[in-house]
């Protein structure tokens, strides 16, 4: 290894261990920086890190792939080590493999479940990659300088291991696993043990799906998919179109920068959903009605639980049905989730086709209006900061929202 390395390890109530796995990381590599990452302990976890030499970095919330991306986020460039802060055994000859991740297979095995779990991983890493590895889920990782660059941030919670494999092998990086003599505390057949790998096995489900990146940097799954709920083909329609912006996108914002970029997902977003708009109400208003409130809505998607509050007080004079909305809010707020472009954009078609019922004549025209006005203050300034600089609506924007 010819440049820094560095050691990451996630830490929860580990007082009687992470003390004994700090010293060996720190006599098996002298020279590498080692950053425990602390969520939340209920006991001296980070005390006992520090006294053994370890950098702790606290992680006010979140799972295991949020605090090794925080711990990641804090560590100088260059090559990674992750390991479990209950290690037992030696991982040198996995920080020396050339391969770009290296994931350490346990020779022996002590307790655990059935396999279910680790068997959904590895089909999982499969379906999306033709790879099946023998240790999906194991935590003891090393990641060369490219490696890093491909998989961090990492997926939440359990489901990290599974989406760094996968984000890997998708790039195209070496991958391999070593068989090490290695042991660490098992989990039991008792209820704990199964509560702590179905989380692991939900995880994973979750981690495999989209993901993006909030204004955070934190990389959060998308959800747009549960507007499928509204059960309106024209909604719906919308909401695949978002999803295509979503996962084959690339960074333009706004109608100027997605027309200079000529035939984008954005583009087709932008003649797809007015076109849809218009299969549905039969009406060049309605097209208008759809398109700008989908539009709307998508503008005001860059803040945790934003778009779902305008959404609801819409609905709510529109007499929309709230449906999935209502659910998704406090996992919005709570930074679990993002509707990305798929639910803010069939968001908006709800309200769009529902508007052209409650709205005629004069009143349609002055809502197209309205919304157009926005949209273009939008586009030449940002809706977030006007937001921002208004106290009563900063006010509401940030009520529920982390701090």
């Amino acid at each position: 290894m010819d440049e820094k390395l560095t050691v990451l390890v996630a830490a929860r109530d580990e007082e009687d261990r992470i003390g004994r796995t700090v010293a060996a990381m720190r006599r098996e590599f002298p020279g590498a920086e080692i950053l425990v990452a602390e969520g939340r302990s209920k006991d001296g976890t980070a005390a006992r890190a520090e006294a053994a030499g370890a950098i702790v970095i606290p992680v006010e919330r979140g799972g295991k792939g949020e605090a090794l991306s925080a711990a990641e986020r804090a560590a100088a460039p260059g090559p990674l080590l992750l390991c479990d802060a209950d290690l037992e055994g030696s991982l040198r000859a996995l920080a020396e493999t050339q391969a770009d991740l290296a994931v350490a297979a346990f020779r022996h095995r002590a307790g655990g479940g059935f396999g279910i779990t680790k068997r959904a991983g590895r089909m999982l890493i499969r379906l999306r990659t033709g790879t099946a590895p023998r240790e999906p889920l194991s935590g003891q990782r090393y990641l060369s300088k490219r490696a890093r660059a491909v998989c961090f941030p990492l997926a939440p919670g359990f489901g990290c291991e599974v989406r760094m494999t996968i984000d890997a092998l998708e790039a195209g990086l070496a991958f391999q696993e070593v068989e090490l003599e290695l042991g660490h505390r098992a989990t039991r057949r008792d209820t704990a043990g199964f509560l702590h790998r179905g989380r692991q096995l939900f995880d994973a489900l979750v981690a495999v799906g989209p993901l993006a990146l909030n204004y955070r940097g934190r990389r959060l799954p998308l959800v747009g998919w549960t507007t499928a709920g509204y059960r309106d083909p024209g909604v719906t329609l919308v909401m695949i179109l978002g999803f295509l912006d979503d996962v084959l996108g690339s960074r333009e914002r706004g109608f100027r920068e997605h027309l200079y970029a000529g035939w984008t997902t954005g583009v087709l977003k932008l003649v797809g959903i007015p076109l849809v708009g218009l299969w549905r109400t039969r009406s060049p208003g309605g097209a208008l009605l759809v398109g700008l409130f989908a539009n709307f809505l998508n503008q005001l998607d860059t803040r945790p639980g934003r778009c779902l509050k305008a959404y609801l007080a819409a609905a709510a004079a529109l007499r929309v049905p709230l449906g999935p909305a209502v659910l998704l809010l406090p996992y919005d707020l709570r930074e679990k989730v993002m509707l990305g472009d798929a639910g803010s954009n069939a968001l908006g078609a709800v309200l769009g086709l529902k508007s052209v019922d409650r709205f005629h004549g004069r009143a349609r025209w002055v809502a197209i209006g309205s919304l157009a006005g926005l949209n273009l203050l939008g586009e030449r300034h940002s809706l977030g900061s006007l937001i921002e600089r208004t106290p009563v609506l900063r006010e509401l924007d940030r009520l529920g929202r982390l701090r």
